[in-house]
């Protein structure tokens, strides 16, 4: 499946500005939180505004005025006061920083879950599913420093520096105009170290990316390696992408102490320039105001100079959180094709669709393409009835589970498809899930017990309805012979089970679900005689009321359904009438 990697007005997904865009609208999830994390370092301004004033005020009495400490206790109360506030404001914006973080990633990550439900299978096997997980998870978590404290970081540099210089132009004008001068410089330096600090970002998070994705795949392949004697190898190719990874993040961190390198020689060249005027004022070696310098004055000058670069310091710690923040968007965007914008509401197919019965299915100019085998299906048609049971044959290879996939829509297609006259595009993906059920020839067994994986049909199942399933797909034949019966351990991908005991364990999940259209790939594959014939009579005996398709080898199986179907070598669905003479030994066990 392949997307535009283009947004309105010809911006790139790919493109910076596309990232500081998508970001920013990401933002509104958490607009409250986020919002008291911006306030509260503009609050805390004013507050230190005022505990610099008050300080200097105390010690200008003590030292000038030589007003005793006794007589100066609701003001030294006051000053505690203000610290104590200040602190519990940083708690405060800190929390909700962190707060606003989690539900905008918590948002994003439920989004590009429901876009990777959205391309389905046929988009997902074609990359690395340790990559994808990577992604959503580590790329995600990349983000949070952004939200939590680069945000609210840039919004108080923003103000705080310049408010606090005007504010203190009518204290001492020169002051004032020094840190006026002075404070812009540091971001102007800050945003030509960021961009190479984005670019260095962009690669270290795609050495991470590719290192999580490499060693998930590794440790899901890692019995395979062992069998075959490359595990060694693997071990090698591991640790040089684990030394290219170490060198993108030393690359990172250069950048980052060159950044915060000049944030100090800046911040230092102006505190030290205000110190040097209020020291040879006091000592007149220098006289620009024209009026008297009083202590006060001067300590409030010198108590402010530094709080004037201290937001600009904090948004120097975090800047690298920018970088790291837009690298990540790129990267999604380049793994997901597009990021869909954030301004438009994105919503998967979906009128209500909840047929009360069997439903048929047709399909009009049926065409199937895939990137490893070309043409499966060229034209095709393909019609069903309500309540239908049919098998479809051919050879191996010739497209029969691709096309119970396409009807399941986990593959792409053009063309038009409709289950109950209703287009399968624009089915809801709920419902679609709820009303088709599809087994496939190696279906899925996750670590759990055999019950747990039945009970993936339904999970509210009871532990009899459960034992039901598995007693009429036959799975109770080889269950009961175990120590713990349903309850016996099944590794994950089924390891621990044959391949048709894991075929029984799916189908059972099936039986405890409620669905109008059945889609069977192999259901009695590497089953014998006897326990196919059993499989099958409760699989007929299900279908009632239901339309069943099955894809098989086995002309016995084919000669118990209403109909058969056939794709030939010319990638065309054609009637084939059926053989009832066919093993008539399974034809019997099953009437």
């Amino acid at each position: 499946m392949k997307t535009e990697d283009t947004t309105r007005g010809g911006e790139t997904a790919r493109s910076p500005a596309f990232a500081a865009r998508w970001l920013r609208a990401r933002g509104r999830v958490g607009r409250r939180a986020a919002g008291i994390a911006i306030l509260v370092p503009l609050i805390s301004a004013g507050l230190t505004l005022a505990q610099a004033y008050l300080l200097a005020t105390i010690l200008h009495r003590a030292i000038v005025d030589q007003v005793a400490s006794a007589s100066q206790t609701g003001a030294i109360l006051s000053l505690l006061g203000l610290v104590a506030i200040r602190g519990l404001l940083a708690w405060i914006g800190e929390a909700a920083g962190i707060r606003a973080a989690e539900d905008i990633k918590q948002a994003i990550r439920r989004d590009l879950f429901a876009t990777l439900m959205r391309r389905g299978p046929d988009w997902m096997r074609q990359r690395s599913s340790g990559e994808l997980a990577s992604q959503i998870l580590d790329q995600v978590e990349a983000l949070d420093g952004y939200f939590a404290r680069f945000v609210p970081a840039m919004i108080a540099a923003a103000v705080v520096p310049v408010a606090f210089a005007v504010g203190l132009m009518p204290v001492d004008l020169v002051v004032g105009i020094v840190l006026l001068v002075t404070a812009p410089m540091i971001p102007l330096f800050m945003a030509l170290a960021g961009w190479g600090a984005e670019a260095a970002s962009r690669q270290h998070l795609t050495a991470l990316s590719r290192l999580s994705g490499m060693f998930a795949d590794r440790i899901r392949g890692l019995l395979v390696l062992k069998l075959f004697g490359r595990a060694e190898d693997e071990i090698v190719r591991v640790r040089s992408a684990s030394d290219e990874f170490a060198e993108r993040t030393l690359a990172v961190l250069r950048i980052a102490f060159l950044s915060s390198a000049v944030l100090e020689f800046f911040a230092a060249l102006g505190v030290a320039g205000v110190a040097l005027y209020v020291g040879l004022t006091y000592v007149g070696l220098l006289d620009l105001r024209g009026t008297g310098f009083t202590l006060q004055a001067g300590l409030f000058c010198l108590l402010m100079a530094p709080e004037v670069y201290m937001p600009l310091r904090t948004l120097a710690a975090h800047y690298h959180d920018r970088a790291s923040a837009k690298a990540a968007v790129t990267s999604l965007a380049a793994t997901f094709e597009n990021l869909p914008p954030v301004d438009e509401v994105v919503t998967a197919p979906g009128s209500p669709w909840s047929p009360s019965g069997a439903i048929a299915v047709t399909a009009r100019h049926l065409t199937v393409e895939t990137p490893d085998r070309g043409t499966i299906l060229s034209d095709a048609t393909l019609d069903i009835a309500a309540g239908e049971t049919v098998a479809l044959l051919g050879p191996s290879g010739i497209g029969k589970s691709t096309l119970l996939e396409v009807l399941a829509r986990l593959r792409s297609h053009q063309g038009q498809i409709e289950l109950g006259g209703v287009p399968l595009a624009d089915i809801d993906e709920g419902a679609l899930r709820r009303h088709v059920a599809s087994l496939g020839q190696r279906p899925r067994l996750f670590h759990g017990t055999i019950a747990s994986n039945i009970r993936l049909g339904r999970a509210d199942a009871t532990d009899a309805e459960v034992r039901l399933a598995a007693e009429r797909a036959c799975v109770l034949d080889f269950a009961d012979r175990l120590p713990e019966g349903l309850a016996t351990p099944v590794g994950e991908r089924g390891r621990g089970v044959s391949g048709g005991e894991a075929q029984r364990i799916a189908l059972a999940r099936i039986f405890l679900r409620d669905p109008a259209l059945v889609l069977l790939d192999e259901p009695t594959a590497h089953l014998d005689i006897e326990t196919e014939a059993r499989v099958m009579r409760t699989i007929l005996a299900f279908a009632q009321g239901r339309t069943l398709l099955i894809a098989t080898h086995s002309m016995a199986v084919a000669a118990l359904m209403d109909r058969i179907l056939e794709i030939d070598d010319r990638q065309r669905i054609l009637v084939r009438a059926p053989d009832l003479t066919a093993e008539p030994v399974l034809a019997q066990g099953v009437a």
